[in-house]
């Protein structure tokens, strides 16, 4: 038995015609006849938000079995030779077959068929621009847009749409409906993995519980146990619906560094909340954090100036960072450029350090002849300590290796104290 929830729009003419796919070519109208045989579980979307009932098998789209528009051979070898005196029944020959490019169609309804605990109010804000397609290719497109919005949620592990007339009593003379396919991910997932490099293994465990209460909550867990560091993380996530780049989270994690460069390791144990929402072409993220930290020495080799910097400090830190980001690809851009501001201020909201810190990054990309590509960047930063208190060295700008400055060791070029790095505070 089916169970249905739908959602109105618009309709067709109820002869068997059936459109599947998402290619973006013209499709052809031709006659067919189907099989309305499902037996997932299917919800009808009605369009303002009024959820009704679907009669059993109302709606459902089944296999497609299309018929030849060509008349039968008169003879041949699967067929035989008809005599001299067999009667010819003369065959009409088909009208021209309607391109339905430009034809004028309403999305009457939208079907979903495998849905479980996620909850109509989300899918109704991905899917509601269907709803306002005019003509068959406009359907089409903007059925797959709703699709990869519905995979960017992250809920679901499999969406295919199906586009079919509308059929039934309440069936528009030129109405459509759409069907999603989907298949949610389970409730619980997990994985392990390990990790060898920088002279350390490590194990990975995570655990990640998706579409928690319905609208796409994520909470995810990870635990890493290594040879010279163990930390772990929990985290929610929560998007808004109908805009996913707005969203809100919250994490809690400790976390474990070791820096060979200056003889240092930290220890941090934190949690920070996350407001991220989009402003024109811009991407913006505003966070507050509240970590406590813990910095020692690696060896007895450490220099004065590290073992000065040793112990513990508590910072509570507001900041805000902004990103534009025209490249065609975050990994190997060919062309785009990103600009990436971001400021932070500790101390009024508690804690024992305070500073001003601002920094940005900015990154130009050219596509050249012979496949090749021009890249440039420039990174720079600004730390200003606000009060008597000298900043931290956790805090500081270092330099050197391959994220910042090629062709020097890492984090080497700067202040050096007894062989290692360590930058110097600025006071006022």
């Amino acid at each position: 038995m089916s169970r249905g929830r739908g959602v109105a729009g618009a309709s067709w003419p109820p002869p068997a015609r059936r459109f599947r796919g998402l290619e973006g070519t013209a499709l052809t109208g031709s006659s067919a006849t189907a099989d309305a045989s499902r037996a997932l579980t299917s919800r009808e979307l009605v369009w303002p938000g009024q959820v009704r009932k679907a009669a059993a098998g109302e709606g459902a789209m089944g296999t497609v079995h299309a018929r030849s528009l060509e008349p039968l051979p008169s003879n041949g070898p699967d067929f035989g030779a008809l005599g001299e005196e067999a009667e010819f029944v003369e065959v009409e020959p088909e009208a021209k077959q309607e391109i339905l490019e430009n034809k004028d169609v309403v999305v009457q309804h939208v079907h979903f068929d495998g849905l479980g605990r996620t909850r109509d109010d989300i899918i109704m804000c991905e899917i509601g621009d269907v709803f306002k397609a005019r003509n068959l290719i406009e359907v089409m497109r903007k059925s797959h847009e709703a699709r990869e919005k519905l995979l960017r949620l992250g809920i679901f592990r499999q969406v295919d749409v199906l586009i079919d007339t509308c059929q039934g009593d309440d069936a528009l003379p030129n109405g459509l409906d759409v069907t999603f396919e989907v298949t949610e991910l389970r409730r619980l997932t997990g994985s392990y993995n390990t990790m060898v490099g920088n002279n350390e293994g490590s194990m990975v465990l995570g655990l990640k519980l998706p579409n928690l209460l319905g609208r796409a909550e994520k909470v995810t867990f990870q635990f890493s146990y290594g040879t010279k560091e163990t930390s772990y993380g929990l985290s929610f996530f929560k998007p808004q619906p109908g805009n996913f780049e707005r969203n809100f989270s919250v994490n809690l994690y400790k976390v474990t560094g070791q820096f060979p460069w200056s003889s240092l390791r930290e220890t941090d144990r934190g949690v920070s909340t996350e407001y991220s929402f989009p402003i024109w072409k811009t991407s913006h993220t505003v966070k507050w954090e509240g970590v406590w930290r813990e910095l020692g020495c690696l060896s007895r080799t450490a220099s004065f100036a590290v073992r000065k910097e040793s112990g513990h400090s508590l910072k509570s830190s507001l900041s805000h960072a902004m990103v534009i980001d025209s490249r065609n690809s975050s990994i190997l851009p060919r062309r785009g450029a990103l600009l990436k501001v971001n400021q932070e201020l500790a101390g009024y909201t508690g804690g024992d350090v305070s500073f001003l810190k601002e920094d940005f990054e900015l990154q130009l990309n050219k596509q050249l002849v012979l496949d090749s590509v021009f890249s440039a960047s420039l990174w720079g930063g600004m730390l200003v300590p606000v009060g008597e208190k000298p900043s931290s060295i956790a805090d500081r700008f270092y330099l050197g290796g391959p994220t910042s400055v090629r062709g020097f060791s890492m984090h080497s070029i700067g202040p050096q104290s007894e062989g290692l790095s360590c930058p110097r505070a600025v006071h006022r």
